[in-house]
């Protein structure tokens, strides 16, 4: 699914809006470090983080 029907507007973004849950603490501590305006990127950033790791685990350390 895209974010876009092409027919007019913008290019596509290749996001897809979806919606989370956060407590108001975890918000505030976020927008705290980084801003609010920031949020979304923030979360982007951390979800593709946690992405990676959990993708290529690193070898069992001795």
């Amino acid at each position: 699914m895209t974010d876009s029907d092409g027919a007019m507007g913008r290019p596509p973004l290749g996001m897809k809006p979806t919606t989370i849950r956060l407590s108001t603490d975890t918000i505030r501590r976020i927008e705290a470090l980084v801003g609010n305006r920031r949020l979304a990127l923030f979360i982007r950033e951390a979800v593709e983080n946690e992405l990676q790791r959990r993708e290529n685990p690193e070898a069992p350390k001795k």
